[in-house]
């Protein structure tokens, strides 16, 4: 045998070396994938091995204070098809079309999909879920499945919010607790083959999902209901916008009842209760429903800012108190007007019979503009803003809900100019929203600790532990024990002297403060809309309850707050105080009751009707933007001739025509902005000419002129 040449030795060495080359890549490729590879390869086969159904966790029931559920979630089955395990799709479209009312063509469509799992409809009634059993399709499946449902409907609705299709929260409690409701989803796991076929015997598995965590909220279901109850009587008597209720407990911060009416029902939140409405909205374009799906979700106690008006007397009050620039014994001369302010003149909501002389007292129960604008200029602009940004204004009061506004308040003591501290002083060129001025009031009457309002109280589990508790959360101190009490002595009086009357409940201390505003819409005050509104605490010994109410462009007649808002909160007080079992504590005033008719005042001008109305001890409210001396009354509730309890309110509907008559303001020198500004909260039509400051202006100021009048104004 022949010596290999030397070619082949070098052909064998390298065949040896790429040998060997392979052998070690091998060796290291299968330690890698038994060794440092195998959990994810592992982990891979499984997901090709199997197919997983996700199982819904059960979200966590929403209670009142008191245990009752206000939202839960109910049973309800899902359908789900695996497309390689359909032997005949036509015929397996066809009976689940039969059963579920669904086109069969769509059905069709999802299951012959190259997917895995497809879901073919959710939330199907058990009926048709054992339908669907019995006829034993292959590749179909039947999941428990849960739904979220709200057994009371369109009650607490602006509180709870509601969920979408998979349940996840889109508004209110389910949105800002979505976290702790939601829950773990589990599994229904099963084996399959490369085809997606489900193998036999392969030791199916279902892993259980975690329900979520039960949220206890600070509102009172019962409490709830009469406030529900009230606004919705209110917003059909008063052919209202809306209404809306807030009551809280003063010391706490607890919201004990919030509603807005009309609302929705969260069991279908994007569907009007109203049937006019709904056929409204049944052709309306994709965005411009959208728009009316936010509308009817904003939650108006919160979102909504609007000028309080003499509720603000309130606040204004307080802060002269603390600061000692007032006290009872302080006297206030009313003529009628605010004339020395340059550029503006300010009425009285009475000039036309000036009240002449007063205490603070008084003025609180005559709610007189000229008392309130001379407290805010002694209490100066520095310590007035103080206190409005003390009191929580302009700024959020961070309650667990969506889209709180923070209000509008001047941004600085700088740009607060003599007019704009006279016209805050009784609630004008100030805009809140009902959650800050009912805070601010309860700040007032719990001895002066700002409260931040609390809706949840507690979080529990399955077993009804308690997992997290929030406790009443003091934002800080504003006024003293001793200011809160003689405010509260000072609200006590106008219930039962003064513009509130129609709140009082015999046998219990209520105290309040009505309020009645010009709507302001696109910037403007919009002539004819109005915003009624009554702030009130109870019992006025002992803070329990305070309660605001807002009527928002009542149309049935009459807009003033005393009229249209105290009303429904005496309503609500009543059967609150029933409720919690707070006795009545009678007096001999209670007891002796003086009536007296009402005169017929109608055709009267307004001076002689107001003397012929405080001579039998009557009030009467009158609180027309414009009146003149000319002003007749054309109508008055109540009739003349009905007998009443004196001290009562007669409401004075006055004759439009002759309200059309305006005083020309002096506008020379000032800024085009500070014009502007003048005309448009006289609601006037205007001409401007130039630019810089006003060097001449027609009609001349102080000339009385038509409201409908075009004003032209030169700058230079």
């Amino acid at each position: 045998m022949s010596a290999p040449s030397k070619s082949s030795k070098k052909r064998l060495k390298f065949t040896l070396f790429i040998s060997f080359f392979i052998v070690c890549f091998l060796i290291y490729r299968l330690g890698k994938l038994q060794v440092f590879e195998s959990d994810e390869l592992r982990k891979g086969a499984l997901e090709q091995w199997t197919k997983s159904i996700e199982i819904k966790p059960k979200r966590g029931i929403i209670y009142d204070r008191n245990g009752k559920k206000l939202a839960v979630s109910v049973n309800a089955f899902t359908v789900w098809a695996t497309p390689a395990d359909i032997k005949d799709p036509e015929k397996t479209s066809k009976a689940i079309a039969e059963v579920l009312d669904i086109d069969e063509k769509t059905i069709n469509e999802k299951i012959t999909q190259r997917q895995s799992v497809v879901k073919i409809k959710q939330w199907i009634t058990g009926e048709e879920a054992n339908e669907l059993r019995k006829l034993n399709l292959s590749g179909v499946s039947v999941v428990e499945d849960n739904k979220r449902y709200y057994p009371n409907e369109n009650f607490a609705s602006y509180i709870l919010g509601f969920t979408d299709i998979d349940n996840n929260g889109l508004d209110g409690i389910e949105k800002i607790y979505d976290d702790y409701l939601t829950g773990t989803p589990g599994k229904w796991m099963k084996m399959t083959d490369a085809a997606n076929r489900q193998l036999p015997y392969d030791g199916e598995k279902i892993y259980e999902p975690q329900n979520g965590t039960s949220i206890v909220l600070t509102v009172d279901e019962t409490i709830q209901y009469f406030a529900e109850k009230a606004a919705q009587q209110a917003l059909i008597e008063q052919k209202a916008k809306n209404v809306s209720v807030i009551v809280m407990e003063p010391n706490t911060g607890d919201i004990l009842a919030m509603t807005t009416k009309p609302d929705f029902d969260p069991n279908n939140p994007r569907e009007p209760l109203d049937d006019k409405l709904k056929k409204q909205w049944k052709d309306l374009p994709v965005e411009e429903l959208n728009e009316k799906w936010y509308e009817l979700w904003r939650n108006f106690a919160v979102s909504d800012i609007y000028e309080p008006g003499s509720t603000f007397k309130v606040i204004t009050a307080a802060a002269a108190l603390e600061e000692n620039t007032a006290t009872l014994d302080t006297h206030y001369y009313c003529n009628g007007f605010i004339r020395d302010i340059k550029g503006a003149v300010l009425k009285c909501v009475r000039w036309y019979n000036p009240h002449g002389s007063q205490s603070l007292k008084e003025a609180m129960n005559n709610s007189c503009n000229v008392a309130f604008v001379n407290m805010g200029r002694q209490l100066g602009k520095e310590n007035f803003y103080k206190y409005i940004k003390a009191f929580g204004f302009g700024e959020k009061t961070k309650i667990d809900l969506l889209g709180e506004q923070p209000g509008i308040i001047p941004s600085s003591t700088d740009v607060i100019k003599e007019v704009n501290l006279a016209t805050m002083s009784y609630g004008h060129g100030i805009a809140v929203t009902p959650i800050q001025l009912i805070n601010a009031v309860s700040a007032i009457s719990n001895g002066g600790d700002l409260m931040k309002p609390r809706l949840v109280k507690e979080m529990v589990d399955d077993e009804g532990k308690i997992v997290n508790s929030f406790e009443p959360e003091v934002i800080r101190k504003v006024v003293s024990k001793q200011t809160s009490k003689t405010v509260l002595s000072l609200l006590e009086s106008v219930v039962s002297e003064g513009s509130g009357s129609r709140a009082y409940i015999p046998g219990y201390k209520v105290g309040g403060k009505t309020g009645t505003a010009q709507k302001i819409i696109d910037g403007r005050y919009a002539p004819g809309k109005y915003i009624g509104s009554f702030v009130g605490v109870a019992p006025i010994d002992n803070p329990q309850i305070a309660i605001l109410v807002i009527v928002d462009e009542p149309s049935a007649g009459t807009y003033y707050g005393g009229s249209v808002a105290a009303p429904v909160a005496k309503t609500v007080l009543e059967e609150t105080f029933n409720y919690l079992e707070i006795p009545p504590k009678y007096s001999e005033d209670d007891e002796v009751i003086e009536m007296v008719k009402v005169p017929d005042v109608r055709n009267k001008t307004i001076g002689n009707a107001g003397r012929i109305l405080t001579e039998l001890d009557l009030k009467y409210t009158t609180e027309y933007a414009e009146l003149t001396n000319e002003s007749k009354i054309i109508d008055q509730f109540p009739l003349p001739g009905v007998e009443v309890q004196v001290g009562s309110i007669v409401d004075l509907y006055m004759d439009a025509k002759a309200t059309n008559k305006l005083t020309m303001p002096y506008l020379v020198g000032k800024s085009k902005d500070e014009v502007i500004k003048i005309l448009n909260d006289m609601n006037l039509k205007y001409d401007l000419k130039g630019k810089g400051n006003a060097v001449m202006q027609d009609p001349q100021p102080g000339e009385e002129i038509d409201k409908n009048i075009k004003i032209v104004v030169k700058f230079e």
